[in-house]
């Protein structure tokens, strides 16, 4: 019985880290350009796109802007991932779970 109490608490605790990371996340920034610097991406640390910005002389060409919009903004959300999968794996570090639980 004792074991089961200890786990659960451990789990609660786990769990209020983990909003607190999740809330973290949020208020954090990730930024990546693409096309030398012509678009730049900002996206938080939760994986939502916050601002696009364009250089105006890039916006002649429509298809390459596209391109680079979708660069830019895939790889800030890549990076994005990145830094909240290790953040994620902070808090689960303490209970010997396997990395790919979370």
């Amino acid at each position: 019985m004792k074991d089961a109490a200890r786990m659960l608490k451990q789990v609660q605790q786990m769990q209020g880290r983990m909003a607190k990371v999740q809330e973290e996340l949020a208020a954090l920034r990730v930024e990546a350009a693409a096309g030398g610097g012509a678009v730049k991406a900002v996206v938080s640390g939760s994986q939502q796109l916050v601002s696009i910005r364009i250089d105006p002389e890039a916006a002649g060409d429509a298809e390459m802007l596209e391109d680079l919009v979708l660069a830019a903004v895939n790889q800030a959300l890549e990076e994005s991932r990145r830094l909240a999968a290790g953040k994620m794996q902070e808090v689960a570090g303490g209970l010997g779970l396997p990395p790919g639980l979370l």
